[in-house]
């Protein structure tokens, strides 16, 4: 079952797809956002075209486990999209990727600037996450 995990946010959206097993999360050109609409037929495009099976959305909530204002945003998004597909979607903790993802970027000597690669890591993150806890 091939997945596609998002890492939303406002400017960009970090996105990883497992490979046709489930087994490996693999990340993929960051989208820059635009509008929605286009945003929702990119992504779209995408899952038919990779014949993605799940949506697997980060869910930027608080340390505390309480949801933030993006939490409901994030949700707001992926069920639009999965709406537009007919595929399911899933929320998934996403909880400190995106300082992850900068850590590992800055360990192994490559830049964490806002190119999308911080966000591209972080998605992967979530999608191996949610591929262990399986």
């Amino acid at each position: 079952m091939r997945i596609l995990a998002l890492d939303y946010g406002r400017k960009r959206i970090g996105l990883a797809i497992s490979d046709p097993l489930g087994i490996m999360a693999h990340g993929l050109e960051t989208l820059v956002r635009r509008s929605l609409r286009k945003d929702i037929a990119q992504l779209s495009g995408l899952i038919r075209e990779r014949q993605v099976e799940l949506i697997v959305a980060g869910n930027p909530i608080h340390l505390d486990g309480s949801p933030s204002e993006m939490s409901a945003e994030a949700e707001a998004f992926a069920a639009r999209l999965a709406s537009n597909v007919n595929v399911p979607y899933r929320m998934w903790d996403e909880r400190l990727t995106s300082q992850q993802a900068g850590h590992l970027l800055r360990e192994s000597g490559r830049s964490v600037a806002r190119d999308g690669g911080v966000d591209r890591l972080a998605a992967q993150i979530i999608l191996d996450s949610y591929l262990a806890a399986q």
